[in-house]
């Protein structure tokens, strides 16, 4: 019997032993997660079951169980590094198998797609629809598209305006509205806009005060009328004026447009019938350039008229050049952005991350993998920072969560169970021997 006691320890403290130098020889590994390994002792029992003084038969390997704790989140400078600060594995695809892993070292194929750092499995997330919408529910392949972004017309504008209410009125009777002219209008402002090429048009807007709390608004785009028209020479067309009103207070009452569109919103300047290009040889050349159906409303709504300066915050609109990608940036919430060069960013994707009931039923299969099983329960996926599950950080990566002043503890405490148990063969073996000699 105690060889057989003295066997199953030596068994133990040798998978003891295989477990922490396992530990030990991964503590550099991205995202590798510590084991220890677990003992029971043994009794045997009969059918009435143990006796009060039945001695135990040794050991056995209970479970090689695994710590999921949070590894140190280290900077690397790296896009595609990517760490989970919290709970949850990255998700991944080698056609159609799933697998699961903290080990976020990710590149990206000739293809664009995002893959595991030896290209065989591909990240999983969630698309985008065409306007960048992310799509949830559903988990595809994450690929990086390096497309232009196509231009988009300005439809809006949004200006935050101040008009002097100090400034000299014009009589327009005496001095009519010219854009050559400074003296006959107030203040100007000038705002780029797109067509549907992406070619940016230069917007002007002249302010005129002609009276107490009322001014006239011109609005030019490449210095000509909205229609094409030219404001001087040959075919000359004088602008319209549109008219706001304000109270006593300064707050905009009224903007009155001499053709106003049908349901235009209130204290909006709409320029429509506006066509890009050019007069080229008497002719109107839009080189195939459109402007945006309904033309563009400029939203007035924040203008004031207080006795300050004349001035205007850095106006907004909706519309932008061609954009050429510059760079990727990936948020807290794993959400892929792609940069362009017209100052535009579009979601071209979002990172999603598996969770489980029982982390500790899922079984290993190399390359700081895990796979699903009956014992680990279904995996939950959502995206990160939704519920438990942690945030993405990019360009870091997670340590190894292995603690190498205890692995080196466990390493004696292991080899002097190992020398012990090999004590109690070694006594048992002597003690045979003696039994021998005596007869």
């Amino acid at each position: 019997m105690s060889f057989n006691i003295g066997l199953s320890g030596l068994y133990a403290a040798n998978k003891q032993l295989d477990v922490t130098g396992n530990n030990i020889a991964n503590a550099a590994t991205t995202g590798f997660k510590a084991s220890r390994a677990e003992f029971a002792d043994i009794y045997s029992a009969s059918k009435l079951g143990i006796g009060s003084k039945t001695v135990g038969s040794g050991v056995n390997l209970a479970a090689v169980s695994q710590n999921f704790g949070q590894g140190s989140i280290n900077n690397t400078g790296n896009l595609l590094d990517m760490g989970i600060q919290g709970s949850g594995f990255f998700v991944l695809s080698d056609n159609g198998s799933l697998s699961y892993t903290r080990a976020g070292t990710f590149k990206s194929d000739k293809e664009g797609y995002v893959t595991s750092s030896d290209g065989t499995a591909r990240l999983q997330g969630y698309g985008v629809d065409a306007n960048g919408n992310i799509i949830n529910g559903v988990l595809t392949d994450l690929r990086i598209d390096t497309s232009n972004l196509a231009p988009k017309p300005t439809g809006s504008v949004t200006s935050e305006i101040n008009l002097n209410s100090s400034s000299d009125t014009i009589d327009q009777t005496k001095i009519p509205f010219d854009p050559s002219e400074s003296t006959s209008y107030s203040k100007k402002f000038s705002t780029m806009v797109y067509d549907t090429q992406g070619n940016a048009h230069p917007m002007d807007q002249y302010m005129v005060k002609t009276g107490a709390n009322t001014w006239s608004s011109y609005t030019l785009i490449d210095g000509r009328n909205p229609d094409g028209t030219p404001v001087s020479g040959d075919g000359a067309k004088a602008p319209v004026a549109s008219t706001l009103e304000f109270d006593s207070a300064g707050a905009l009452t009224k903007v009155t447009q001499p053709d106003p569109i049908k349901d235009q919103p209130e204290n909006t300047l709409v320029v429509s019938g506006w066509k890009p290009g050019a007069m080229i040889n008497g002719k109107w050349d839009s080189n195939g350039a459109d402007a945006k159906p309904g033309g563009i409303a400029i939203n007035m709504a924040k203008t004031t008229q207080y006795n300050t300066d004349s001035s205007r915050n850095p106006p907004t609109q909706d519309g932008y050049a061609t954009g050429q990608i510059n760079n990727l940036t990936i948020d807290g919430s794993g959400v892929m952005f792609a940069n362009f060069s017209n100052n535009q960013s579009r979601a071209i994707g979002q990172i999603s991350l598996a969770s489980f009931t029982n982390e500790q039923g899922l079984q290993p299969v190399g390359g700081t993998a895990w796979k699903e099983t009956f014992s680990s329960g279904m995996a939950g996926y959502d995206a990160p920072k939704v519920g438990s599950l942690g945030a993405i950080q990019s360009n870091s990566l997670e340590d190894s969560n292995v603690n190498l002043t205890n692995e080196l503890v466990d390493l004696i405490k292991a080899q002097s169970n190992y020398q012990a148990n090999a004590k109690t063969i070694s006594t048992q073996s002597t003690i045979m021997q003696t039994i021998i000699q005596m007869t």
